[in-house]
């Protein structure tokens, strides 16, 4: 079964589109990061959760 790791990122309504996709191209290119969903709530904060697949070591 794969595992995952999440990590959620919060953006307030003063933030720009372009500061938002370019923190998200960050953690997808450095990181290895994908975008797994994104919320929109009332008041405008928005909130993306980012999902990497972790990686386990079989045991020698």
């Amino acid at each position: 079964m794969v595992e995952y790791e999440y990590r959620v990122l919060s953006f307030t309504r003063d933030d720009s589109k372009s500061d938002i996709r370019r923190t998200l191209t960050d953690h997808a290119e450095y990181g290895h990061w994908e975008l797994h969903r994104t919320r929109v709530y009332l008041g405008g904060v928005q909130r993306t959760w980012l999902r990497r697949r972790i990686i386990r070591a079989p045991r020698a």
